[in-house]
């Protein structure tokens, strides 16, 4: 129900748990535009309908302007919305078919409680609760009416994972799984790729045949003119006379005058580029050209100048080796398939089973080098998913593993030894895994509620509500 509403029929309470944590807490009217006390059916949830009024009501409070909801139209911003509607009120079924109640006094309590409340010693202090309800233009009972809602929600969630205690051998399983140390082999790749250095014209030609479409280069053929105070009126102001005269040129642009016209009546005389490529190395201007090349002509700002522009010719070519620049970039593209060609066949071999312990020892020499992993979380030396890895897979494999520099290595898993058990963790992951058991409840609470519940959706008034916002 939370994820894409366009799936709404193949999985309606996908992610339901997760989005009712996260109510917005402040209010935000929509003036008069849903004023309507229309109260047709907007959807159905088994014999309880969602009124058109209600839905309107929850757009009020949901803290997206109304400019928002109109730009996003397209991209199902209502359905998204009444999904979320949908998912209160499904909740707010399962607290009245379990008879659950927040007391006067516990909802009393819950508000002295709240430290935004508080005053420096820690005292509750009704002005401060009055000047929130102010800020947020709400009313008392509006603020306590959404409070008791989530904490009849909460209350829910309590019930439906109460009992849910783990036991000792599960507690003891994460806790060894996490913390365990890990001793590893290791051997940087960096060594044994082929060098920059090394690649010859023959490699780079090759790769050129190979990847001829893919590489071909956009040259573009342009005209501009630089104009300011300056070279337009003979001062250095931005006045009135020179903004007059920019809106001339606009209107000459829109008016199909050409580029030569408009530079000859300028008395400014343009620069004319040919087989322009872009490169971070080029003046700045015009590679901010080449990035508008698809407005063929135009003006913009750069810095105190503005930038008349038009293009003549846009082509497309094989890379030029002789462009140093290219050659550079072809190497490196070169470079880079090496580097992976040689990864993805190291990994293949150790997939395959082809790549044992005397071709590591005999592959390392005097390059293998060794290190212990504190826990499944120790990311010092390596990224914390490549560790993830590590700790995955048994005793004497191999695998690929990776740095947060990208560097890549060739690791053996040599040995694990557990952790000496601390009570004060213990009962940490005691909680953690007690946490865990309640998340598979909730996920199947989840595939409950899909059996119990029929959710019917009134497409017309949908679209009706779509139309106030056009």
């Amino acid at each position: 129900m939370i994820g894409s509403f366009r799936n709404f029929s193949k999985s309606k309470f996908a992610g339901l748990l997760v989005f009712i944590m996260i109510i917005p807490f402040v209010f935000w009217g929509m003036g008069s535009m849903f004023s309507s006390g229309n109260t047709n059916t907007v959807a159905k949830i088994n014999k309880e309908n969602i009124s058109t009024q209600e839905f309107i009501d929850y757009l009020n409070r949901s803290g997206i302007p109304q400019e928002t909801i109109r730009e996003n139209l397209d991209n199902n911003i209502i359905e998204e919305l009444l999904s979320g509607l949908v998912s209160t009120t499904l909740l707010d079924l399962e607290v009245r078919d379990y008879n659950l109640i927040i007391s006067e006094n516990t909802l009393l309590k819950k508000i002295k409680n709240n430290k935004n409340f508080h005053d420096e010693n820690g005292n509750f202090q009704r002005i401060k609760y009055e000047k929130f309800l102010l800020e947020n233009n709400q009313s008392a009972p509006a603020f306590e009416l959404r409070l008791r809602g989530r904490e009849l929600q909460k209350s829910l969630f309590d019930y439906i994972g109460a009992g849910s205690v783990s036991p000792s051998f599960l507690i003891s399983k994460l806790y060894e799984e996490e913390n365990k140390k890990l001793e590893i082999d290791f051997i940087n790749l960096k060594n044994f790729y082929k060098k920059k250095e090394k690649i010859t014209e023959k490699d780079l030609k090759d790769f050129l045949s190979q990847n001829k479409d893919q590489l071909k280069v956009e040259y573009v053929d342009f005209s501009y003119a630089v104009i300011n105070p300056k070279n337009l009126i003979g001062v250095d102001e931005f006045n009135q006379s020179f903004f007059d005269k920019i809106d001339q040129i606009e209107i000459d642009i829109s008016n199909e005058v050409n580029f030569e016209t408009i530079v000859s009546s300028l008395k400014i005389k343009p620069a004319n580029i040919k087989n322009f490529k872009f490169s971070m190395e080029k003046n700045e201007i015009e590679r901010k050209i080449f990035e508008l090349r698809n407005n063929n002509f135009d003006i913009f700002e750069s810095g105190d100048d503005y930038i008349l522009f038009k293009i003549n010719d846009i082509k497309q070519k094989e890379p030029d080796l002789n462009d140093n620049q290219t050659k550079k970039e072809i190497i490196n593209l070169v470079n880079q398939k090496n580097i992976f060609d040689y990864n993805k066949n190291l990994l293949n071999k150790i997939t395959n089973k082809q790549f044992n312990n005397d071709d590591f020892l005999k592959m390392g020499s005097d390059k293998i080098e060794s290190t212990k992993l504190n826990s499944i979380k120790d990311n010092k030396r390596f990224e914390i998913n490549a560790v993830e890895i590590l700790y995955s897979l048994p005793i004497n494999s191999f695998t690929l593993i990776n740095d947060e520099e990208n560097n890549i290595y060739v690791a053996k898993i040599k040995r694990f030894q557990n952790d000496t058990k601390n009570n004060e963790k213990l009962k940490e992951y005691a909680n953690k895994q007690n946490s865990n058991i309640k998340n598979t409840m909730l996920k199947s609470y989840d595939l409950f509620l899909n059996e119990k519940y029929n959710v019917v959706l009134n497409q017309k008034t949908i679209e009706r509500v779509k139309n106030f916002f056009q």
